[in-house]
């Protein structure tokens, strides 16, 4: 993995969590991948409620969201909703972020933003989203319930995407329940790797979940280089 080159990519927290907070838990992926990848930690633009039960473990109770799917400003995954409060908001800071900070490699999210990322990988191939991004990490991901999504999810993204998720995430209230979510998104991306880890909801710490995927995304910039 000896390379000039340093992948840029851009990290979207949780719901309920921020980027510090989330800087934090990719902590040691961070310092695993030090010589090859450079982060870019963005809060989302809205701040969940103090009081929002959200039945969400690894949250910030000082947390914020991409979007919410009632008007009293709470999100439910498992929850189907003609409403998707805040999302143009959201919508607004990738296009900002990218503007001021320029292309980046890829994008990783953790749950809700991962579900994001999902979108964001659509909204681009449908050139809905003028962004520049080569690759996506979905970590926690699931299908956004939330009808005005339903566009995005028609037809399949060939991004190289990787998805990772934990074969006793209870963040959705039953594990199979969370496997449809999760394969929901996966199967829309034909240019894939899986790989399920023995943990919860969070963001896995041990560098060979990522190593071989990373390796292939250098390898591309290095190959197209040469």
């Amino acid at each position: 993995m000896l390379t000039t080159k340093k992948l840029r990519i851009l990290a979207l927290h949780g719901y309920m969590q921020s980027d510090v907070i989330f800087s934090a838990k990719l902590g040691s992926l961070r310092k695993g991948f030090k010589k090859e990848i450079d982060f870019t930690f963005i809060r989302a633009p809205h701040k969940v409620p103090s009081k929002n039960d959200t039945g969400q473990e690894d949250t910030d109770e000082n947390g914020y969201g991409w979007w919410f799917n009632t008007e009293d400003h709470v999100f439910k995954a498992t929850v189907p909703s003609e409403l998707c409060v805040g999302f143009d908001n959201s919508i607004s800071l990738i296009k900002k972020t990218f503007s001021e900070q320029g292309s980046f490699d890829g994008i990783l999210g953790f749950s809700q933003g991962a579900a994001f990322v999902s979108i964001l990988c659509a909204m681009k191939k449908k050139k809905i989203l003028q962004i520049e991004f080569d690759f996506a990490i979905l970590i926690s991901g699931f299908k956004s319930l939330c009808a005005p999504h339903a566009k995005y999810y028609n037809e399949e993204i060939d991004i190289p995407s990787l998805h990772i998720y934990g074969e006793n995430d209870q963040v959705i209230p039953t594990v199979l329940l969370f496997t449809v979510m999760a394969e929901q998104i996966s199967c829309l991306f034909p240019n894939k790797k899986e790989i399920r880890h023995e943990g919860g909801h969070y963001v896995p710490s041990k560098k060979d979940i990522y190593r071989d995927f990373i390796i292939e995304m250098l390898n591309k910039y290095k190959n197209s280089n040469s």
